[in-house]
This record gives C-alpha cells, structure tokens and sequence, in this order.
C-alpha cells in the first residue's frame, strides 16, 4: 500500500510512561476493572456532544486537526459525583477540519479517507471505538499540569482502539448541577501504544515523519433520564 506523508489522530475520544502519552497531564496502564454504576443514570446528548482531535508531523509541524462524534452514551451520577460512565465512538464519523489542510497538493478528504483506512484505524473491520470509565477521584491540583481550566476529578477509563484496550487517567472538569452533568477534558495518548503504527519499523521514514502523540479534546452534556 502507498505510504504517504500524511498526519493523524486517534477517538476518541477518544481519547488517551512507558506504555503512555508524553504529555504530563495523562498516565497510561493496563485495562481496569469497570466502575460500579451506583445513583442515576444520565443520558449523553448526541447533539452537543463533541470530540476534537489534533495531531501533527514530527516537530509540531504542519498540524491537523477533526471531530469525531458518539453514537451513545450514559454516565451514573450519585449526588454531585460521577461514579460510572459508558462511550461508544463512530470512527466512520471521523473528519478533518479542511483549515488545517493548507498546502495546495493536498486535500482534507484524501487525509479523511487515508486515516480511515487499514493504515492507520482500518474503519471498516473496527467501525466503533469505546471508552468506559473505572474510576474518578478528586483531582489533586498541586500535580496536575496542562488541566483544562476548572479541572476538579481525575477520570480513569478502558479505552478501545482497534482490538486493544489500555486505561488512561486524565483531569477533568465535571460540573453536576440537578438534573444535568456536563464532563469538559483535554489530554493527549500515545497511538503506538494501541498498535496504530504508520509504517512498518521505527526507522521506516513513513512512521518517523508523524508525531505519536494525539491531542484530545472532550465535551459531554448529559440529563438525567
């Protein structure tokens, strides 16, 4: 297949050491246990739900950036905490923001459709990406870097890239107020981690020209059911 120098993201989301990202603000690990669903259940609202990706080619050069959208969504509430909480992301939904494609000989589709295939999130056999959440604490402020503004938890979940499944802990702001919660993060994973390697070694030139990391941008509305 036709390798070009093309950037990526990752979902989802979602989404997220020696196993990790390396930006500060986000550890990797291990799939955990899933949290036990205790309070009510809130539904996530499709419509104002949002996951934006940006990712660049070596050196920070020549970023990309999209959305991509869920297709469902819950989170358990009990008073003002979240304690539970299920994503499932559609990778076909996956888009690049044509401003980020500035360069004459390229195209935001043909990057779209590139992303899309076999290459790098192969669509098709893996139409879905999911993120479950295991646990939220408290966010410890003194040692939280690059936090979104407002940050008070920290949320850890499974998240679901391809077949692999690693989890990722992150800040986050989550505001409960009655009969609605709405979970704001920013954070960035590592896509070698969950296999999603561009070219076939480290040293092939293909792999070596596109950062690893992927931003992730999180926005989530939920009511109450």
């Amino acid at each position: 297949m036709k390798k070009v120098g093309l950037s990526l993201v990752a979902a989802t989301a979602i989404i997220f050491a020696s196993c990790g990202g390396s930006n500060s603000n986000t550890s990797t690990s291990a799939e955990q246990t899933v949290a036990e669903a205790q309070g009510d259940n809130y539904a996530v609202d499709m419509n104002s739900s949002k996951i934006n990706w940006k990712a660049f080619h070596k050196g920070g050069f020549a970023p990309r950036w999209g959305t991509l959208s869920l297709t469902s969504g819950e989170l358990s509430v009990d008073g003002s905490n979240v304690t539970a909480g299920q994503f499932t992301i559609d990778m076909k939904s996956l888009k690049v923001d044509s401003a980020s494609v500035t360069e004459a000989d390229k195209k935001s589709s043909d990057l779209e459709n590139h992303l899309k295939n076999p290459d790098f999130f192969d669509v098709e056999k893996f139409a879905t990406a999911a993120f479950t959440i295991t646990k939220v604490s408290d966010l410890d402020a003194t040692t939280a870097k690059d936090a979104i503004e407002g940050a008070n938890k920290t949320v850890s979940g499974n998240l679901t890239l391809l077949d692999s499944t690693l989890n990722i802990s992150f800040p986050a702001k989550i505001a409960v107020e009655g009969d609605k919660v709405s979970v704001d993060a920013k954070f960035t994973v590592n896509r070698a981690d969950w296999g999603i390697k561009f070219g076939t070694s480290e040293g092939d030139p293909a792999e070596w020209m596109i950062s690893k990391d992927i931003e992730i941008g999180i926005h989530v509305d939920a009511a109450k059911k």
